[in-house]
């Protein structure tokens, strides 16, 4: 098998390496760039586990492959926060009860984030519609979209708190 050098800025981090042709984005940024809030879940990009930022959008990164992030920018979980400042999300999400488990929650985080960045007050809705590509077998959704909620009225009173 072919290696390929790979360089690309994860959080804000450039990182290099040295990857197979067929090693996905997700085992490069958990296994090479410690990034383990990216999670496997059914590595056909169904669950929304192993949700990234890939170039500002949101991307299934199981179903990336490294090499295809070359020179781009991504934005895991761990990108949210400003140092110990917990994102006004993560904040949401934890107050409001909007996790359980976890494993489902790094991607959440990042879709909802994309959805209020396109839509700074969605309707419970247009949340529920964000949130259709991520399964969360734990919580049943109604603390989330509080949370989502709650973290919106927070956005827009301070919008340079999105990123």
């Amino acid at each position: 098998m072919s290696s390929l050098d790979v360089s690309m800025t994860v959080n804000g981090q450039t990182v290099t390496g040295r990857v197979e042709a067929r090693r996905t984005l997700a085992d490069f940024l958990r296994k090479d760039c410690a990034a383990t809030g990216v999670h496997l879940g059914c590595e056909h990009g169904v669950c929304g586990a192993c949700t990234v930022v890939l170039d500002g959008r949101t991307a299934r990164s199981c179903c990336t492959l490294a090499v295809q992030a070359d020179g781009a920018e991504v934005r895991t979980v761990e990108g949210m926060a400003n140092g110990t400042d917990l994102h006004p999300l993560q904040e949401a999400f934890w107050a409001r009860h909007g996790l359980q488990c976890g494993f489902c929650t790094p991607g959440i985080l990042l879709t909802v984030q994309e959805l209020l960045a396109d839509n700074p007050d969605p309707s419970d809705e247009q949340i529920r519609e964000a949130l259709s590509g991520n399964i969360c077998r734990c919580t049943g959704y109604q603390f989330i979209i509080d949370a989502v909620k709650d973290a919106a009225a927070v956005l827009r009173a301070a919008p340079d708190t999105r990123s």
